[in-house]
């Protein structure tokens, strides 16, 4: 039994509340650990110690006896004759008042509670197979419209050998003799015994003696199929779709993973898409964009004509509702975006060069006329200038 004041022991006043000594127990409890500290008897002993303290003062009733009356209310406390602690499991003296205390102290060394809320169940169990992933590259059209694809993926089914069984005589596993057909076995770690899978047969519980050559035991064989894929209209770059059960199977029992289709959408020669708009660069001659017309404009289905107003200028924006592609989810049709540039003339003839210049002095004579922004320009220029 410890000489020293419990709350000295802890590092912690006598008016500390409950969480905080527990908090520093737990502290203390991972500071001088046996096997963080291999081999240090020093280290041993105040680990008993804080065990001790921790045992008394991590219950209120004892907690108030050793306030009022000191260790001889509490004598036994630390396996004394008459007390309340003793020794616990693998003979380690008082030390956790409280077995979810232990628990948690394992989980903190160990990543799972021996003996606490996170252990895990012994035995095989069943495992759900790996999900898998396909990439599928199709054109603007065919995600605008919906799409049914065939893919060539490989699948797993029961090997027809040994009947699914995995054994060459296509006999039943036999129990683990390592494991006795838990799935776990037990390590000893310092001072604990830890639960670990069972690396002979990694937690299913059973073993092959005989294993089928054609499967290697495994009780399934990879094959090529060919599926059938719908993708619906709208769909975008990167959404992926989903075929449930067509992955890896699962083990003991477990139902098999999904094949996921992740789809890509090729650049189109065109048409540039943002979400369900579309965008279109539409060249037009400066005669058109001067005195305006009818031009014909692609869209997805096709083509369709519409009037470019008088005296439009190079990067002028036009809509067209409804002329873009259908949400996935909301199922109205996007926009069609058409951005209009202006294209200058090349490889001039002589006489298509003189008739530019004549018109040019034409439209010089009345610049802010005809060229606003032209004017407006050199006349900020010239006072930037002046």
């Amino acid at each position: 039994m410890s000489d020293r004041d419990y709350y000295e022991v802890l590092g912690v006043d006598k008016n500390a509340s409950a969480a905080d000594i527990k908090k520093a127990y737990r502290r203390l409890a991972m500071k001088y650990h046996p096997d963080r500290n291999n081999g240090d008897k020093e280290a041993e002993a105040k680990f008993k110690e804080i065990g001790e303290a921790y045992e008394v003062l991590g219950d209120e009733q004892k907690r108030a006896a050793y306030d009022r009356f000191g260790k001889d209310a509490v004598n036994g406390a630390a396996g004394g004759p008459g007390g309340f602690g003793g020794f616990g499991p693998e003979g380690f003296a008082g030390g956790f008042a409280n077995m979810n205390d232990l628990g948690d102290i394992f989980s903190e060394f160990f990543g799972q509670g021996m003996g606490g809320r996170r252990r895990q169940q012994s035995g095989p169990r069943a495992q759900q197979g790996a999900d898998l992933r396909y990439d599928l590259e199709i054109t603007l059209e065919q995600a605008a419209k919906g799409y049914t694809a065939e893919i060539r993926v490989p699948v797993w089914e029961k090997c027809d050998v040994c009947d699914g069984t995995g054994s060459r005589s296509k006999s039943k596993p036999t129990t683990c003799p390592h494991c006795n057909g838990t799935g776990m076995v037990y390590a000893k770690q310092g001072f604990f015994s830890v639960q670990q899978t069972c690396p002979y047969c990694h937690g299913t519980g059973t073993v092959i003696s005989d294993p089928c050559p054609n499967c290697d035991g495994t009780g399934f064989k990879k094959v090529m199929k060919t599926l059938e894929v719908k993708i619906p209209a709208g769909i975008n770059q990167g959404q992926r779709v989903r075929l449930q059960g067509k992955g890896q199977p699962g083990k003991n029992g477990g139902p098999a993973g999904d094949l996921y289709v992740e789809i890509s959408i090729k650049p189109h020669e065109i048409f540039q898409r943002d979400g369900d708009d579309l965008h279109v660069e539409l060249p037009i001659s400066f005669v058109t964009a001067a005195l305006g017309g009818d031009v014909d404009v692609p869209v997805l289905d096709g083509e369709t004509r519409i009037t470019i107003p008088e005296g439009t200028q190079s990067g002028k924006v036009l809509r067209l509702r409804g002329k873009g592609i259908k949400s996935l989810r909301s199922g109205y049709m996007g926009d069609l975006y058409i951005h209009v540039f202006v294209e200058t003339p090349v490889n001039l003839t002589q006489k298509q060069k003189d008739l530019l210049r004549e018109f040019d002095e034409t439209i010089s004579k009345h610049g802010e006329k005809h060229s606003p922004k032209h004017e407006s320009f050199m006349d900020k220029m010239k006072g930037l200038f002046s």
